[in-house]
């Protein structure tokens, strides 16, 4: 996660070290340093519980502390671990981000961390980061908090995130099968292998217009089938980085002769 005053973005990697190189995975990961952690194995130690030192918003909602659960999950209002893996979108009453979460083997091995950052290199890779993935912003960063999860084992999963209501949702492709999380890698939404960021403040609102030439056997001028076909186009758009609060509203459809 990255603060500033223009924006506050989240920033996903969800790279299988067992494949690459460490020195591959140096690039995409942030560096947790010295910060806190603690074993998976450890049955007294299911969470540790973060105190931001800058407010992060969420879709509206301020939080000044997370839950970095041993599953890959974190949550805002209490701790969640040792939890399966639910599909999104929940319907919850419960802000969830989720770089893998993940049903933990009964081994326990490895290590989950987290850090924070208010000044230094991290802080100036995250405003280069940024600004490449969403230009035209001006994106200072002031603040990061990079939570790790090392060494873990799953055949069950998901990948990205979900609000309160499920108001506002994204599921990584690839990320609920097992056969096919290694495939999180390669897949992103900002073309950098193994990496999706979204805005998840609510920031300015922007009026786009869109359009299309569409082909269809279904009747356009009825409401039901539109609305189908907008759905589809916003699944497309968020995958490509869009937030998925973004709402299209169709003007006109005109009826090729």
């Amino acid at each position: 996660m990255a603060g500033s005053l223009v924006s506050h973005l989240l920033l996903l990697t969800s790279v299988l070290a067992l494949t690459r190189a460490q020195t591959a995975v140096d690039t995409v990961f942030y560096p947790s340093g010295s910060g806190v952690c603690t074993t998976l194995s450890d049955p007294n130690e299911t969470f540790l519980l973060a105190n931001f030192t800058t407010a992060f918003k969420y879709f509206g909602r301020t939080y000044t502390q997370v839950y970095v659960n041993n599953n890959g999950l974190l949550t805002f209002k209490k701790e969640l671990p040792e939890s399966s893996p639910i599909v999104f979108p929940s319907n919850g009453n419960e802000d969830y981000i989720a770089p893998l979460w993940s049903d933990l083997d009964d081994v326990g091995l490895g290590t989950y961390c987290y850090q924070q950052y208010s000044n230094g290199n991290v802080l100036d890779r995250a405003t280069q980061d940024i600004n490449q993935y969403f230009p035209n912003k001006g994106f200072v960063a002031s603040w990061v908090f990079v939570a790790t999860w090392d060494t873990t084992s799953t055949d069950q999963s998901t990948a990205g995130f979900d609000t309160i209501g499920s108001t506002n949702f994204f599921v990584i492709p690839n990320s609920s099968d097992g056969q096919t999380i290694p495939n999180l890698k390669s897949s992103s939404n900002i073309g950098t292998p193994g990496r999706w960021a979204f805005v998840v403040n609510k920031g300015t609102v922007n009026t786009v217009g869109l359009h299309l030439h569409l082909s269809s056997i279904s009747n356009l001028t009825d409401s039901g089938n539109v609305q189908v076909i907008l759905d589809k186009v916003k699944q497309k758009l968020v995958s490509n980085g869009l937030p998925s609060n973004i709402q299209l509203n169709l003007k006109k459809v005109l009826k090729k002769p």
